[in-house]
């Protein structure tokens, strides 16, 4: 299995996508969390079926996929802000996204199920936010050894994690049409 890919930091600006972690406050993360699935919704409509499954590379997944690994991203987060805040120091499980893709069959789901359920993971992953003290945002987390990150970092990196995916639904969506 090759190496995870090691966290961004909690300082991290993605040149792609214009996400600046330091200038974002929790509750703007999680106004971009909530907009997601409608805006999801919009940028999938007009795809005919068979765009929602075609790769555009061998090493891009599809929109179906893009669909699946977004709802997964708000359920994970939402346990991991979940034991940030319950637990000292939680060590967190990697998603290992590529193996879930396979294993899970990302690109044969029902697409309209899928969208159904990142609404529910959007309005789930709020409502942990909420549950978060004033205190707790510095609560750490660990992934990997150096890898500790906080509650709020958390919610940055799934709102950036839903704008980054959602530019990348977009984007194939596009591709495997032309």
């Amino acid at each position: 299995m090759p190496a995870l890919l090691a966290w961004p930091g909690e300082d991290f600006a993605c040149p792609d996508c214009a996400v600046a972690y330091p200038d974002l406050p929790v509750p703007d993360a999680v106004a971009m969390v909530a907009a997601l699935p409608a805006l999801t919704r919009e940028a999938v409509a007009e795809l005919p079926d068979a765009a929602l499954r075609r790769r555009p590379s061998a090493d891009r997944w599809s929109v179906a996929e893009y669909l699946c690994h977004l709802r997964d991203v708000h359920v994970a987060y939402t346990i991991r802000l979940h034991r940030a805040r319950t637990e000292d120091r939680p060590v967190l499980e990697p998603m290992l996204n590529d193996l879930r893709a396979r294993r899970f069959r990302y690109a044969d789901c029902d697409v309209p199920a899928v969208l159904g359920e990142l609404a529910a993971a959007a309005a789930g992953f709020a409502d942990e936010v909420r549950r978060v003290p004033p205190d707790g945002w510095d609560r750490p987390v660990v992934r990997q050894p150096g890898e500790e990150r906080t509650a709020r970092w958390l919610v940055r990196q799934t709102a950036h994690e839903g704008r980054h995916h959602l530019a990348d639904v977009r984007w194939v969506g596009a591709a495997v049409q032309e």
